[in-house]
């Protein structure tokens, strides 16, 4: 595996601190800021609002540019932002700054995939996204912690500062080790692309993933206030519970990713219908630090069981659209990271307690669980994505040939013979 693969796994554990550190920094910003709780909680929103316009979009910006300077130059922003961040004057500044390195982190996101793809053989690309993708892991397990242990002992401040120094390292290593990549001859058929869009089956997958995602951070962007205030831990017990929260999210993508291919709709439904029982009894036993430790690790490992399986769903679906597929999966997840972190705020705003985000965020998921059920529904029912079954046929638009330096595919699933119809997909998941 090239060093230069390692590298980008390096960017993207600051580009994953970044996004989620904030789980564990909201009451010293909302002091600081001298705004409430619910409204230092915009803040997650302000960055995954910044990833749900910057994926596509820069997934279509970037295709005719250098692979190389444009990496260097979205994980140049990007340690701006976090700068930007750390020296923020007034909450509206600290909010444009987290939708800026939104963008960068979107950008930097589709077009570090398709470096990383392009710099290695056929038969290794999927262990090179393992590497890209551990980046994120860790980030979980460690880099959003870290940033909650700064943020108690120098201030929050500080997790910023910390997050732009790793974006330095990992712009340095970028300008040394990422090679040249050529730029792709042929542009993808975009007119094509957008043909998904008006499939059923991908608004059913883009609402299953906003509303999987949403529901898991309605609850978790506000775990800080609920470990403090209502189950009653001292403020230096956060990270800990983050750290946990990660490593439950860790096992959960490895048992997720490995029976996701055999078994796309029991994990959805087993993964969305578990997070909804513990959200449940989040609320219910918020007061009794024992239960909140114990499920905080418990939902990390439900909520990203399913993650592969929602991602390959998209690909399932979407499939002929190797340029937008990964950035519309990208995209929904963030709705949902979008909405969650609004509606959690809704209701504390409302006086409802720091329990409450639990409630709303198990609604979420009800919803989400009535979606896949759909979805089921009308794929036994015989219907089929548009897209995919008119690609190759003549009936629709066809997979368009794409050079490996602009695909976005993130884990290429095994083959599946479906029993109903016969018909094979060949489909990625992250």
């Amino acid at each position: 595996m090239p060093l230069a693969v390692y590298i980008l796994g390096l960017s993207v554990f600051a580009l994953g601190t970044s996004e989620f550190m904030l789980s564990g920094l909201l009451p010293p910003i909302a002091d600081d800021m001298g705004v409430s709780i619910p409204r230092a909680g915009l803040l997650i929103s302000a960055f995954a609002i910044g990833m749900v316009v910057g994926a596509p979009l820069l997934a279509v910006a970037t295709l005719r540019l250098p692979r190389r300077t444009t990496l260097i130059a979205l994980i140049s922003v990007f340690g701006l932002g976090q700068v930007a961040g750390a020296l923020a004057p007034t909450y509206e500044v600290l909010f444009i700054s987290r939708v800026v390195s939104a963008l960068a982190c979107a950008g930097f996101w589709a077009v570090g995939a398709a470096v990383a793809i392009a710099m290695v053989p056929k038969n290794a690309r999927a262990r090179a996204m393992a590497v890209m993708i551990g980046g994120l892991s860790i980030a979980n397990v460690m880099g959003v912690p870290l940033g909650a242990f700064l943020g108690e002992g120098l201030g929050w401040r500080s997790a910023f500062w910390a997050v732009g120094a790793a974006s330095a390292v990992a712009l340095v290593g970028v300008v040394l080790k990422i090679p040249r990549i050529p730029v792709p001859e042929q542009r993808p058929l975009l007119r094509q692309e957008l043909a998904i869009y008006r499939d059923r089956h991908v608004w059913l997958a883009i609402v299953i993933t906003a509303l999987a995602a949403g529901g898991v951070f309605c609850a978790f962007s506000y775990l800080s206030p609920l470990l403090t205030d209502v189950a009653g831990l001292s403020s230096g017990w956060v990270p800990w519970v983050l750290a946990l929260f990660g490593a439950g999210a860790l096992v959960g993508t490895t048992v997720g990713g490995r029976v996701a291919d055999a078994h796309l709709f029991g994990v959805l439904l087993s993964g969305i219908a578990a997070s909804t029982v513990f959200l449940v009894a989040l609320a219910l036993f918020a007061s009794s630090p024992v239960a909140v430790v114990l499920i905080a690790f418990l939902l990390g490992f439900s909520a990203f069981y399913t993650a592969p399986a929602l991602n390959a769903r998209m690909f399932d679906v979407a499939g002929a659209a190797p340029t937008l597929a990964g950035a519309t999966a990208t995209a929904a997840f963030n709705l949902g990271n979008t909405a969650g972190p609004w509606l959690g705020g809704a209701v504390i705003d409302a006086d409802l307690g720091y329990a409450s985000p639990a409630w709303g965020g198990a609604a979420m998921l009800v919803a989400g669980l009535a979606a896949v059920a759909l979805a089921l529904r009308v794929q036994r029912g015989g219907s089929r994505s548009r897209v995919v079954a008119g690609a190759g046929t003549g009936g629709g638009p066809v997979p368009v040939p794409v050079p490996v330096e602009s695909v976005t595919v993130v884990r290429p699933r095994a083959a599946l013979a479906d029993e109903r119809t016969g018909e094979r997909a060949d489909s990625p998941c992250a």
